[in-house]
């Protein structure tokens, strides 16, 4: 079974229908046992990097999220699931993150008028480690993003994948069981619904 946590920060429904599509059987919880006892685990969101540890903390959710991470368990992150999983985020200077990955999150600050914040639309992925979830994908594939900041691990090790936007930034991480997306693969077509079935079949 696979769990979508739901701590109260956007697309969950969204996710939660993609997997359903595919027919997966999805459970949307915010109870930490149901976390800790499902088979794929998938933390998506949008919104605010504070907003969003806060709702964790309060739901008491940050401990299931270390755990599930960290003993093998098939584990997603999507959007604002990607950047909690790192140590800190410059949109929220202060509040700790899972620190699950080393590095932080940084603001697009492009010196062309032209690329405006929001990176909002369709951009490209670049493969710099070929991931499990990238299994029967184009080269270079089409994905959906809507994002003001981006992720910059400590240890470059844990990219996937990159994207260009002013800046080369990490688009995708990959360590172990644990993946994670700045794009949304529920908002983008056969490439993003081709990702989440290769998750939904993992084995680790």
């Amino acid at each position: 079974m696979i769990a979508v946590i739901d701590y109260g920060m956007g697309n969950v429904r969204s996710v939660v229908k993609a997997f359903a599509s595919l027919g997966y059987e999805v459970s949307i919880t915010c109870s930490p046992k149901v976390i800790e006892r499902a088979s794929h685990v998938v933390l998506p969101g949008v919104g605010a990097f504070g907003d969003a540890m806060q709702e964790l903390n309060n739901r008491n959710l940050t401990g299931a999220i270390r755990d599930t991470a960290r003993d093998g368990t098939p584990f997603l992150g999507i959007c604002i699931g990607l950047q909690v999983l790192f140590d800190s985020s410059e949109e929220n200077p202060g509040v700790p993150g899972l620190g699950l990955i080393p590095g932080t999150v940084k603001r697009f600050q492009p010196a062309d008028p032209e690329l405006k914040v929001p990176h909002m639309g369709w951009n490209r992925l670049t493969f710099v480690r070929r991931p499990p979830l990238a299994e029967g994908l184009a080269e270079n594939p089409f994905v959906y993003f809507v994002h003001s900041f981006y992720t910059a691990p400590a240890d470059e090790a844990v990219t996937a994948a990159t994207t260009e936007y002013d800046v080369t930034f990490t688009s995708m991480i990959w360590r172990d069981n644990m993946f994670a997306t700045q794009f949304h693969p529920e908002k983008s077509q056969a490439t993003g619904l081709q990702m989440l079935k290769n998750f939904a079949e993992l084995k680790i």
